[in-house]
């Protein structure tokens, strides 16, 4: 029987259709985390799923179960779809991000053949150190340096053990072999998970002069394509156990602090954020390459073809780490009632520093002496506020513009009092991300050609304004000062 046609002036109401969201996906080394959200940057649902502990000893040995990442990452993802209204919003797009580093040898249908060797694993340090020596030209005009724990050296280290790893085919990061279960069928890597494993982003190729000479074979290296890349679509295993619709389109992702840095919205050149962690991370957008002769600023790639230079300091907010929480909530009113420190401090709780200068001597120091806990909590945040901006000025120095305002992000940008000494140091306002967070990063990632057609739309759109906070006027004078003591006994002292 048909129907009743509507009556005049009131026509059928249109079946509703579902909110397209993306998925980003953040492989860190405790945890998967999984993120869902709109056009808008509006969170729908989220899910976690734990990891095993890395296996660790003294002698530089670092390794995780690989065989438990897609496990997981498929549990925080069905707990994320399992959220979202029935009928009201589906997943069209996924993109993984995931430590910079990580590797393991896999068969040829992308399975992994043992333990994955994380990001720290030190065991192939002297490969490491020959690798750097067989492509330093290629290196120095990159402005990369090939450090300890450099995946390079780690596929090096597999060449030499294919014994136990018998049937290797290829090498893959973490996000490939997430991707490989998405889709059914191994993928390209992207060129910033590729980086460390010694993937030249300039020329566009692996370096065949490098890998040869250190014997790992040219088809264990994956095709790399540009963060953002469509590479297939969740095949209908992976919808099953994931919740994400079958067809959805995989991307590719990027490295977790490049996501994050995607996530603060500071993607266009010009654009830089401070990363106030345990550590101090400066990371910007340039046009062009831009190397460091010290070795203490090197860059990614843009998924646009530009640059991503980046440094990370020695200090940061471990140099508060000795203090309970409740403390910093008390000291930082006592310090914002006080106003600037009557001393200087660097509060380096380290040997070394790294960024915004590389000095293996580098220490610690005070000048002058505490009134009290305050005023010692107050010059400690003034210390960390002088270190970034001796970064910016060193960022500056190698001809790169930062636009205003700094981006902040990091743990130590949710205090007030931290944030107005940074921008009153810095001269610059400073505005404080809503969601600086990897997953969501790579949910951007995700949004590029799907949601949104670049990448910088999908940031103006997804990360909201933020809270912009201002310098302090009154206060800048005497920051002026502290901070001229504080370079003066860097360069006293020979480390600038």
């Amino acid at each position: 029987m048909d129907s009743p046609a509507p009556a005049p002036g009131n026509p059928r109401p249109a079946p509703a259709v579902a909110t397209p969201l993306v998925a980003g996906i953040d492989m860190a080394t405790a945890a998967v985390r999984v993120v869902c959200v709109d056009a808008h940057g509006t969170v729908y649902a989220e899910g976690r799923a734990a990891l095993p502990q890395p296996v660790r000893d003294g002698g530089g040995r670092s390794e995780q179960d690989a065989r438990s990442w897609w496990p997981a990452t498929a549990e925080a993802l069905r707990q994320a779809t399992a959220a979202l209204p029935a009928g009201g919003a589906e997943v069209t797009a996924v993109a993984v991000s995931a430590t910079s580093g990580t590797l393991v040898p896999a068969d040829a249908d992308g399975r992994p053949l043992g333990p994955a060797l994380m990001y720290d694993d030190r065991r192939a340090a002297d490969l490491n150190a020959e690798a750097q020596r067989l492509g330093a030209d290629r290196w120095r005009d990159l402005g990369l340096t090939v450090g300890p724990t450099a995946a390079l050296g780690r596929a090096a280290w597999y060449a030499r053990h294919t014994a136990d790893h018998p049937g290797t085919a290829r090498l893959v990061h973490t996000p490939d072999l997430l991707a490989r279960h998405l889709t059914g069928t191994p993928v390209a890597t992207d060129w910033s998970h590729a980086l460390k494993t010694g993937y030249d982003p300039r020329a566009g190729e692996w370096p065949g002069e490098v890998m040869g000479a250190l014997g790992i074979p040219a088809h264990w290296l994956p095709p790399v394509q540009p963060p953002g890349t469509s590479i297939g679509t969740v095949c209908r295993q992976a919808a099953a156990e994931t919740g994400l619709p079958a067809g959805c389109d995989v991307r590719l992702g990027m490295t977790d602090g490049c996501a994050g840095q995607l996530a603060t919205g500071a993607v266009a050149p010009g654009q830089f954020v401070g990363i106030l962690g345990t550590t101090y991370v400066l990371k910007g957008v340039t046009r062009d390459l831009v190397t460091d002769p010290a070795g203490a600023l090197y860059s990614h790639r843009h998924p646009d073809g530009w640059w991503l230079p980046g440094g990370a300091s020695s200090t940061g907010g471990e140099a508060l780490a000795h203090r309970a929480a409740e403390q910093l909530q008390s000291l930082d009113e006592a310090a914002a009632a006080r106003g600037p420190a009557s001393c200087v401090s660097y509060p380096l709780r380290r040997e070394g520093e790294r960024f915004p200068f590389v000095a293996g001597a580098a220490r610690g120091f005070t000048l002058g002496t505490p009134a009290d806990d305050a005023d010692r909590h107050r010059a400690d945040l003034e210390g960390v506020a002088f270190l970034e901006r001796l970064a910016l000025e060193r960022v500056a120095a190698l001809g790169v513009p930062v636009e205003a305002p700094l981006y902040a992000a990091g743990g130590g940008s949710r205090s007030r009092l931290w944030t107005r000494i940074r921008a009153t140091v810095l001269g610059l306002p400073l505005r404080v991300a809503d969601r600086a967070e990897t997953a969501f990063g790579a949910a951007l990632l995700a949004a590029t050609g799907t949601l949104h057609p670049s990448l910088e739309e999908a940031a103006s759109a997804m990360t909201g304004e933020g809270r912009l906070i201002e310098p302090v006027p009154g206060e800048k004078d005497a920051l002026d000062e502290s901070y001229g003591r504080f370079t003066q006994e860097l360069a006293a002292r020979g480390w600038v």
